[in-house]
């Protein structure tokens, strides 16, 4: 039976423990700070007003989130393939969902709020490193942040190496690509793509 009501889909369900509810916070404390300054990876998502969704990921050095005097989140925007997905969504709904994931650690950090887009001069200082200055900046003024379980990561096994598959079980990304858009071009190696790849890292 499909569902389509929250009493139809809550009576399959207890309620939440107090623990649960309690748990979200609508501010960064130390704890949520400490872990995003350790957090090298995050998933961003967004949708725009039709409910059309998108979830990115975006990775740099541990601590490449930042968090302004004002307890707001700066991402930096890193370049990519200019699609701009993420970005077109937060300019039209200004919201954001925030992944954030350290390496080894089955629990992982999530944060929502409200997002814009930003040209900023401190936000664009805040996040420049002696590689680069980023375009933009996405700053999120948070307004729930809870730390969530480790069941997902337990169950996946995800960080442990016999759960590691060999890049050799799927063809190249470019190959991929290839096959789903039938356009034409010679698939990279995987050593050309990461040439390819190195001056935007």
């Amino acid at each position: 039976m499909d569902l389509h009501s929250i009493d139809e889909l809550r009576r399959l369900f207890a309620q939440p423990g107090e623990r649960a509810v309690k748990k979200q916070i609508d501010a960064l404390d130390a704890h949520c700070r400490r872990f995003i300054a350790m957090s090298p990876f995050v998933v961003v998502a967004t949708s725009d007003e039709q409910f059309n969704l998108d979830a990115s990921p975006r990775g740099g050095d541990p601590g490449f989130v930042r968090v302004d005097a004002q307890g707001r989140l700066l991402l930096p925007d890193a370049p990519g393939n200019n699609r701009l997905d993420s970005l077109h969504n937060i300019v039209r709904t200004g919201r954001v969902g925030l992944l954030f994931m350290i390496p080894g650690f089955d629990e992982t950090l999530r944060v929502n709020g409200e997002a814009v887009v930003t040209t900023d001069d401190e936000a664009i200082r805040a996040c420049t490193t002696e590689r680069r200055a980023p375009k933009v900046v996405i700053r999120v003024t948070v307004q729930a942040a809870y730390l969530h379980c480790a069941k997902a990561f337990m169950r996946s096994k995800l960080w442990q190496p016999s759960a590691l598959v060999e890049r050799a079980a799927l063809p190249t990304i470019g190959e991929m690509i290839r096959d789903q858009s039938g356009l034409n071009f010679a698939p990279e190696s995987r050593e050309e793509m990461q040439r390819r790849y190195a001056p935007d890292l």
